[in-house]
């Protein structure tokens, strides 16, 4: 699809504002709608951009430009402007995007974005398709009963039902990439009479369905985005003669696919802006509104990552937020998942920390599976939070540092109970430090020395500062434990006998970047 197809959709009256020949000849990937002033890291090149123009004013001489700008440098393919506010495209805003080059297209006040999204979504992965050899498969009867139910807004699961019925296809099932069930298994619907298959299509894509098929299933709609995005479509069993039709039907599906990814697109979007408003300490009643968390009570702070694997391999932005949306889909719980404008990924959460960190155990070993060059995806899951700023802030902080400085994959707040727990979260850079400034002089002596200072300091502290039992532990003398802790308390002009300064030791010896030997 291309922008100039937008000029001729059926009932949206989409007209063209301003445009060059070759600008309308752009490449169109997909659809965004947004009102803010700076869009830009929420869009992706090539997609078609819709706005209200809530964010304009009259007023502001340089808004319109700010807009374009920010469109020009996420590199969209067109803008589309609602009339419906302002009752007309403001000619700053066309000469705006006439400076940077910037299709503009009028949206007509009595068209919704909804219409003109699902429109685009039917061009790019449903009525293109039609003459596609796999389509061909299907009886037109058929496939133009499904389109009608895809663009009456059907659920994947009555569609699927609807195919399996009329084409007398075994149970099916759609699943995401990252596992997750979109239709468990699809029966075929009550009184759906069958009708009979069209004639087999050519085998001359033998290779295409080939690599489209295996374990992992048909894929359904776009796959070039993360490991966790997108749809597989199953037969249960799968069987030769069905194949030509079960991949008709995944085409037929792909509009479905491509509205979900531009939904959970649309979700981690409104997450994004929830976070910011956290950082900036911003009001929180709008954006938590868009999150549908406006009511939702208390809400638990989890952050994620995915840690590089080999040496130079990026893990690509985003990433870390779509596994995480993953995994807390089927708590049936509202969420917002996204990332912040420093790059982290964190959500918040409407159910309890228990039933959200057990979920997060669960999902997480299919997700790590679909990871490729050891990159590992770790999760931390904070307290629960009023849905105030500072108790927010606070939780997400919490979730944060324990996902800094979780021993395994998936961690809680509740996990931080201990000395060494805390010290984990701490930067690396900051422990090493602590260490060489509190034990260098023992690191020192026992570098130059057989008696090591450092390994009697870490028993004697093991065992409560007793003298006997330490001594027991070493297998030396009483008095030899006595001398030792005399000399190590004249290195690091420390007291062995108050509790501080042992707490102080402790910490550093924690800190080493070494375990220490005794």
């Amino acid at each position: 699809m291309i922008v100039r197809d937008l000029l001729h959709l059926d009932e949206l009256s989409i007209r063209l504002a301003w445009s060059t020949p070759e600008l309308l000849d752009r490449p169109v990937t997909g659809v965004s709608s947004t009102d803010l002033q700076d869009p830009a890291r929420y869009l992706q090149p090539g997609e078609l951009v819709l706005t209200g123009l809530v964010w304009w004013q009259p007023a502001d001489t340089s808004g319109a430009l700010r807009f374009a700008t920010a469109l020009r440098s996420a590199g969209v393919a067109a803008l589309l402007a609602g009339e419906g506010t302002h009752g007309s495209i403001p000619d700053s805003l066309a000469e705006a995007c006439r400076t940077h080059g910037i299709p503009l297209l009028a949206v007509p006040a009595g068209v919704s974005f909804r219409a003109v999204t699902d429109r685009v979504y039917l061009r790019l992965w449903g009525d293109l398709r039609a003459g596609a050899q796999d389509t061909a498969a299907i009886p037109e009867t058929v496939r133009r009963e499904l389109l009608d139910l895809v663009r009456a807004e059907a659920g994947p699961g009555e569609v699927l039902a609807h195919a399996v019925g009329r084409l007398g296809l075994p149970d099916c099932s759609l699943s995401t990439t990252g596992g997750r069930a979109v239709v468990p298994v699809a029966p075929s619907a009550p009184h759906v009479p069958p009708v009979p298959p069209a004639p087999p299509a050519g085998r001359g894509d033998a290779g295409r369905r080939d690599a489209g098929r295996g374990d992992a299933g048909l894929a359904v709609g776009p796959q070039d985005g993360s490991p966790f995005d997108g749809w597989r479509l199953r037969a249960h069993p799968s069987t030769a003669a069905a194949e030509p039709v079960l991949h008709g039907l995944a085409e037929l599906l792909a509009p479905l696919a491509v509205r979900a990814r531009a939904a959970a697109a649309a979700r981690r979007r409104a997450a994004g802006r929830l976070l910011d408003a956290l950082a900036d300490d911003g009001r929180l009643a709008d954006p938590l509104a868009a999150c549908g968390l406006d009511d939702a009570g208390p809400l638990v702070a989890v952050s994620a990552r995915i840690d590089p694997g080999r040496s130079g391999e990026e893990v690509p932005p985003g990433w870390a937020a779509h596994a995480l949306a993953e995994a807390l889909h089927p708590l049936a719980a509202p969420y917002a998942a996204g990332t912040d404008r420093a790059g982290l990924t964190a959500a918040l959460v409407a159910a309890p920390v228990e039933r959200v960190a057990d979920r997060l155990h669960r999902a997480r070993p299919a997700l790590q599976a679909r990871l490729s060059g050891r990159r590992t995806l770790r999760i931390g899951v904070g307290p629960a939070a009023r849905p105030t700023p500072d108790s927010l802030r606070a939780a997400l902080v919490q979730a944060r540092y324990v996902l800094a400085g979780a021993p395994g994959p998936v961690a809680t707040a509740a996990e931080l109970d201990s000395l060494d727990g805390l010290l984990r979260g701490i930067p690396p850079e900051v422990t090493a430090a602590f260490h060489a400034r509190l034990l260098a002089p023992l690191a020192a002596h026992d570098d130059e020395n057989s008696v090591s200072l450092l390994g009697t300091l870490a028993v004697f502290l093991d065992h409560d500062g007793s003298w006997a039992r330490t001594a027991e532990s070493l297998h030396i003398h009483v008095n030899t434990v006595h001398y030792r802790i005399r000399r190590i308390e004249e290195l690091t002009g420390r007291n062995l006998a108050r509790l501080r300064d042992r707490i102080d030791l402790r910490a550093a010896l924690l800190c080493a970047p070494q375990p220490v030997g005794h």
